[in-house]
């Protein structure tokens, strides 16, 4: 198992964020996730605000690279905080303030952003899986995240880009990643959702209304009554998925050039 400590070692070390970017869900099943580098803080939270006071209003507490597992930095103030590449996983955000925080890179499985504002937020290649963010504020945000199994009840969405990024193949496909999460009530309203990745997410009664969802994977997604009116739906795949009780569909746009639409479910 040398190759497993050698991949901690290269996470340890922040040597290349191309390499931790691109490090995807199936490779959390080979990391050991009780190391210090998921596990263990650098700093404190009174350290965390020590740092915000003394950047102020015009400076930023950078963070990059550091690791602030497990800390409690809920209901702070966090918006001139740096945390690119940072390990954040088991942290509590719940309540924090992160509008236009950069989290690029970072790693944060199991944290708590419950009812934070990620407003205009960074999160490209963050890994978020089976995070808590019920009730988060991403509007406006750019989003090319893993969210798989992550709990996103009422998360709002609109306007946000989780589009897949076409400019970084070589990192693999970077896009917005919502395998098997809960997005129940979610707002997606205006948003860029082009290719974004939802395989049996729970979408019930999510408003996707006026999104772009072209060429995006929703196979065994469970959409009823989600509206998608004004949705752009084309190449959407809905193999398996339940579509019978969306709202909106006689007001979408390419409903009958969905992908696998006679594989779904219309009951």
């Amino acid at each position: 198992m040398v190759w497993l400590r050698s991949a901690a070692v290269l996470l340890a070390a922040t040597i290349s964020l191309v390499g931790l970017a691109a490090a995807r869900a199936d490779m959390v099943d080979h990391l050991d996730l009780k190391s210090d580098e998921f596990t263990k803080a650098d700093v404190t939270r009174s350290q965390v605000m020590e740092a915000l006071a003394k950047a102020g209003d015009s400076g930023t507490a950078d963070f990059s690279g550091k690791r602030l597992n497990g800390l409690d930095l809920s209901g702070l103030d966090l918006r001139h905080i740096k945390l690119q590449a940072a390990r954040i996983n088991g942290a509590s955000f719940a309540g924090s303030n992160l509008g236009g925080v950069v989290l690029d890179q970072a790693w944060g499985l199991k944290s708590d952003f419950t009812g934070a504002n990620l407003k205009g937020a960074s999160l490209f290649a963050t890994q978020l899986m089976d995070a808590k963010l019920a009730g988060a504020d991403f509007s406006g945000a750019r989003i090319a995240a893993d969210f798989s199994r992550a709990d996103l009840k009422g998360a709002n969405f609109a306007g946000a880009d989780l589009s897949a990024d076409m400019k970084n193949q070589s990192m693999g496909l970077m896009r917005g990643v919502f395998r098997s999460s809960k997005l129940e009530g979610a707002s997606f309203k205006d948003a860029n959702m082009a290719r974004v990745l939802m395989e049996y997410a729970s979408l019930r009664g999510a408003d996707l209304s006026g999104a772009d969802l072209s060429g995006s994977e929703l196979a065994g997604a469970d959409l009823t009554d989600a509206n998608v009116a004004g949705a752009n739906l084309d190449g959407a795949d809905v193999n398996s998925a339940r579509i019978g009780s969306l709202r909106g569909k006689d007001r979408a746009q390419h409903f009958d050039r969905m992908k696998n639409l006679d594989r779904a479910y219309l009951e």
